[in-house]
């Protein structure tokens, strides 16, 4: 209601106080006239005055009576409007109640601050509730992504490793079948499987053995030299590369539909103990995460282990073969060599013992064997035809009367000029090997004796030398030492009598074991074992010692009681007779791959207990979102509830309320517009607007440009005449909100009406 008409109706009520002071004041004297029995006149009602002035209050009464009405209009129509004011706050209040609860159930966790809520407080509230619900949000999202990279990075190496345990019989199907689950479980599109080989000459290269490309196995020999391209780079650097923009020429994925560029190319080295075995190469359209690469590094982590015991093992049968070939024939020329010896050392008692037949003795002696006599001084007296020519000269003009010097090495006279003063002395004569230098700088290895040879008086007359030619023994002896020293610093080795006494060892071994050599001679094999694997190994020596040779893993405990764990060969070793003469154990440490192997499969048992715990806590949100999703629908069954309530006390409000949206379309009118325009909501609700109203008589023109969606919503004039029918308008106050949500435009109008309809 305007100003203007607010002020006629106090001035209309206060004229209707001073007229009702007025008449009351005439009841009065009209009393007073009628007790006194006196006619009402103008000189009765001076004379009254005149005599009674007390009565002058009942003139003041009509001026009392319309101040009375005025004052009371006046405090009325300011609790009217009080009480509009608190209505219109409380609209507010639901309005925006209805807001909330329409994001909240909608999942939109929009800011809220003054100007969408009616107190700081509740704003700052609906605020911490709205991070703590996108907290929630996000981290319930993380934690299932990373539980879902967690599974699928588990169950990849579980297959994987089972793949590995499971060893093919030849390389290239092993290669083969990881490289092309690799790319299948990967969801790549090609993939490549590259050893590292070695030439005779000491020359690496690398060699494809393996690829897959869409389901294909392709049989491609692809070498690459050592650091050639981005596969020998990988190889040098011992680093995994990522490429994504790969050069034209360098791969492409072929498919049905033609041939095209991967978007990304990952190399990842086989590296064990910083040596490299080979080289896996992933190409994909699709480019990998951070936690994929690693999964790839750990698979071939995996290989390159693998890879590195398949080698090892390799190389210890080959060694193990190679020693025991070597040790045999070792063994026999021992046994010629000593054979000889004994020939020999019968052949000089006998030349002894029947010096008559020295003559024939000395030339059977010349047919076969190096002979020569010196003086007590070292010069050569005599040499026969096998020494002139195993040293190398052209007849005896070269040799005789040289001294003995000549033929040994500069090297050896030191140790040399000592036996030979022993034997110019008459000591004992010398028999061992001997090396001497021939004419060309040769070495010349001999099985030889020097005897003196005693006048009657029993000085020394001369001394004479024999001897056999050994050199290409001796050359095979000192290599299979060579091999045998080769093998001893890389392998603990040890022999053992056939009963299990220690006979020999090795540094490595002794080192390893950390016993001292004095109490390993009072040692056994069975000292080494636990106690409760020696029944296992009884089975097993006696199986060895019957001439089953056994290749595998044992665990020995050292002088400190650690385990240490070996990949051995237990190979026995007959003698001439064909009777076991002693075991050969050879071994390889592999305590840090034992201790791996166990950290492993604890670390499997863990995993497998951590899946379990996810398991269960998994029930558990599951348990507490049911409870949550309980309490939500309960919550959203109140909130739906408080709605209806604050719904219909809207459309019981006093005021006359229409609401439509940007399109014209009605969406709402409440019961005193009901009343008013003769509908009903539920005819009308979700209609245009304009087919609703434009054909009611009594429906205002001022108010066609709000329902009209093409016009402004604002009104010229806030006042407008409402038709009420019979005939009668009513003068009332107009009103209209705007408001917004999800994109969606709402016009509200507010009429104010001063009668009840």
């Amino acid at each position: 209601m305007s100003k203007i008409n607010i002020q006629e109706k106090k001035i209309l009520n206060t004229l209707t106080g001073l007229l009702s002071g007025l008449c009351l004041s005439l009841v009065f004297y009209l009393l007073i006239f009628d007790i006194q029995g006196t006619a009402f006149t103008f000189q009765s009602f001076f004379d009254l005055h005149k005599n009674t002035p007390a009565v002058i209050l009942i003139d003041f009464l009509p001026a009392v009576v319309g101040f009375v009405f005025h004052f009371l209009y006046k405090l009325i129509w300011h609790k009217h409007f009080a009480h509009e004011e608190v209505l219109k706050n409380e609209q507010q209040k639901i309005d925006q109640a209805i807001n909330i609860s329409r994001n909240l159930t909608q999942g939109k966790l929009t800011r809220f601050d003054k100007n969408t809520v009616y107190s700081d407080e509740l704003a700052e509230s609906l605020n911490e509730l709205r991070e703590t619900l996108i907290r929630n949000k996000e981290a319930e999202e993380m934690r299932v992504r990373d539980d879902r990279k967690q599974n699928w990075t588990s169950e990849g190496l579980a297959m994987f490793g089972e793949m590995l345990r499971v060893q093919e019989e030849k390389m290239e199907d092993l290669a083969y079948k990881l490289i092309s689950n690799l790319v299948k479980y990967l969801k790549a599109n090609q993939g490549g499987f590259f050893l590292i080989e070695d030439e005779a000459s000491g020359q690496k290269y690398i060699q494809m053995i393996a690829c897959h490309a869409y389901d294909r196995k392709k049989f491609s020999e692809k070498r690459i030299e050592w650091g050639e391209g981005l596969i020998g780079a990988c190889a040098m650097e011992k680093k995994t590369i990522r490429l994504f923009d790969i050069p034209e020429q360098y791969l492409s994925i072929t498919s049905g539909l033609g041939k095209a560029n991967p978007n990304i190319l990952v190399l990842v080295p086989l590296l064990v103990n910083n040596e490299v075995h080979g080289i896996i190469e992933i190409a994909s359209f699709t480019k990998f995460e951070d936690y994929q690469i690693d999964f790839i590094e750990k698979v071939a982590d995996s290989i390159a282990m693998t890879l590195s015991n398949i080698k090892g093992n390799l190389r210890t049968s080959t060694l193990l073969r190679e020693t025991q070939a070597q040790a045999e024939e070792l063994a026999l020329q021992e046994e010629r060599m000593r054979q000889n010896m004994q020939e020999l050392k019968a052949t000089q008692e006998q030349a002894a013992r029947q010096a008559e037949k020295f003559i024939s003795f000395t030339n059977s002696v010349n047919h076969t064997m190096i002979r020569a006599e010196y003086d007590k001084d070292g010069i050569l007296l005599y040499a026969n035809t096998k020494f002139i020519k195993k040293l190398g000269y052209g007849g005896n003009r070269e040799v005789e009367g040289r001294h003995i010097s000549l033929f040994i090495n500069e090297k050896d006279r030191s140790w040399f000029n000592e036996i030979w003063a022993g034997l110019g002395g008459g000591g004992k004569h010398f028999e061992g090997y001997m090396k001497h230098i021939t004419k060309q700088g040769q070495d010349l290895w001999t099985m030889a004796t020097y005897t003196s040879i005693r006048r009657d008086d029993g000085s020394v007359e001369k001394i004479l030398f024999l001897a056999i030619d050994t050199t290409e023994h001796k050359k095979q002896s000192l290599d299979f030492e060579s091999q045998i020293a080769a093998l001893n610093r890389l392998s603990l080795k040890s022999e053992f009598a056939p009963d299990g006494k220690l006979l020999t060892t090795n540094d490595l071994f002794n080192n390893t074991l950390r016993f001292t050599e004095r109490e390993m001679q009072q040692m056994s094999v069975f000292d080494f074992l636990d106690p409760k694997d020696l029944e296992t190994f009884n089975e097993l020596w006696e199986s060895v010692i019957t001439g089953k040779p056994y290749q595998g893993q044992l665990k020995f405990i050292n002088k400190y009681e650690e385990e240490k764990w070996f990949r051995v060969s237990l190979t026995s070793v007959n003698d001439m007779y064909d009777e076991v003469a002693k075991v050969v154990f050879l071994a390889n440490e592999i305590t840090n791959e034992k201790i791996m192997e166990t950290e492993g499969r604890k670390q499997t048992e863990k995993l497998k207990l951590q899946e379990e715990k996810l398991r269960l806590a998994s029930i558990d949100l599951n348990r507490k979102m049911d409870e949550k999703n309980l309490a939500w629908k309960k919550q959203k069954e109140e909130l739906k509830s408080e709605i209806d309530l604050f719904r219909d006390i809207i459309f019981r409000s006093n005021e006359i309320i229409l609401s439509v949206d940007n399109s014209g379309i009605l969406l709402f009118v409440n019961k005193k517009a009901e009343n008013l325009w003769k509908i009903k909501s539920g005819n009308v609700t979700g209609k245009p607007a304009l087919e609703c109203f434009n054909n009611l008589p009594d429906f205002p023109e001022s108010l066609i440009n709000f329902i009209d969606p093409a016009k402004s919503k604002t009104l010229e004039n806030p006042i407008i005449e409402v038709n009420r029918g019979n005939g009668k308008s009513e003068t009332m106050t107009v009103k209209t909100v705007q408001t917004e949500q999800a994109g969606k435009i709402a016009y509200t109008l507010f009429l104010n009406p001063n009668y009840d309809l």
